[in-house]
């Protein structure tokens, strides 16, 4: 995994007052090296984590626990260019890719 960055749980906290991830499909956009991605992943029924920088998703990939790697994927993608169907999410969100 990667390193604590939020030792105060602030992040998760507003994660969770923002949306309800059980059981829903996520796209996250932005998702570097998946520090969000694990804050929320365990709720999701599936996530697709994006982001252009190729270091950061082999990072991601690297810290991607078996237990969650049925339902996240990470891609190296451009979020303008990202050819996906719209229906196939119910939450879409930023994280670090403002």
């Amino acid at each position: 995994m990667t390193s604590v960055k939020d030792p105060t749980g602030v992040e998760a906290r507003v994660l969770a007052e923002l949306a309800d991830f059980e059981g829903k499909r996520v796209l996250e956009i932005g998702c570097g090296d998946g520090r969000m991605t694990w804050l929320y992943a365990n709720q999701a029924r599936a996530v697709l984590g994006v982001d252009s920088d190729d270091d950061a998703i082999r990072d991601a990939h690297a810290a991607l626990p078996d237990r969650l790697a049925d339902r996240v994927e990470f891609r190296v993608a451009d979020a303008q260019a990202l050819d996906v169907p719209r229906q196939r999410f119910d939450i879409a969100f930023l994280s670090w890719s403002l």
